[in-house]
């Protein structure tokens, strides 16, 4: 958006309801306020209600845009007015060439709410506690049995890693920070892996070094994906 256009009024939820109603605070909120108020919205409501979850999402970017048009409004004012009083300085005494006013420069605009946040730490329940127990769980065992096979191990820890970042995504509605936890997982978990490996495998088990060090990374994304939110 180039500086000193204001933005048009920002679009209401698809059913007309007021956005500042939908998340429960008055107009005055801060963001503070305003990203609680739809953290507190989204888990408030089942997972499976999806149009309930883009109801809340579409009133918390109209509050957004409501705060940006604002803020955008009252610099422009504030850049007029600073115009208007240089205008009205009188010229130097003498005759001398009177100078041109300067308009001030307008601050570059940001859209707030744009900040890393981390995920928070909170037990999954329900389907959202069993599917990733039985899907990566399963996986897990796969790895055990079969992972010594060429390729194995490779494929059944890209489907973990696909399943961990499915199942976040479910908690939390961010698709990106839920592939890039996923990944971090797995790198960590490698790393964890491939400094027990060599002491692991002279252990009398029936497990070769690329299956040692694929368990803590089969570990970490079953935790994350019970735990992160």
């Amino acid at each position: 958006m180039a500086q000193g256009t204001v933005p048009p009024e920002p679009p209401s939820p698809s059913d007309g309801a007021d956005p500042f109603a939908l998340l429960g605070i008055d107009r005055e909120a801060g963001f503070e306020l305003v990203q609680q108020a739809r953290e507190a919205r989204l888990a408030a409501l089942s997972p499976e209600d999806a149009l309930g979850r883009a109801r809340i999402e579409a009133a918390y970017d109209a509050v957004l845009m409501h705060r940006l048009r604002e803020r955008q409004l009252g610099q422009l004012t504030g850049a007029a007015a600073t115009a208007s009083k240089r205008e009205a300085v009188p010229s130097p005494a003498g005759g001398g060439t009177p100078t041109l006013p300067v308009l001030a420069s307008l601050p570059n605009l940001s859209r707030p709410g744009w900040r890393l946040r981390g995920p928070t730490l909170a037990l999954a329940s329900g389907p959202q506690l069993w599917q990733p127990l039985a899907g990566l769980g399963g996986l897990l065992l796969a790895h055990l049995l079969l992972g010594g096979a060429a390729g194995a191990a490779e494929l059944l820890l890209a489907l973990a890693t696909l399943g961990c970042a499915l199942a976040l995504n479910r908690r939390s509605g961010r698709f990106f920070p839920s592939i890039g936890w996923a990944f971090a997982l797995l790198t960590l978990g490698l790393v964890l892996g491939g400094l027990l490996a060599l002491p692991l495998s002279a252990v009398a088990l029936p497990l070769s070094a690329v299956q040692w060090q694929g368990i803590p990374a089969f570990l970490l994304l079953l935790l994350g994906s019970l735990l992160l939110a």
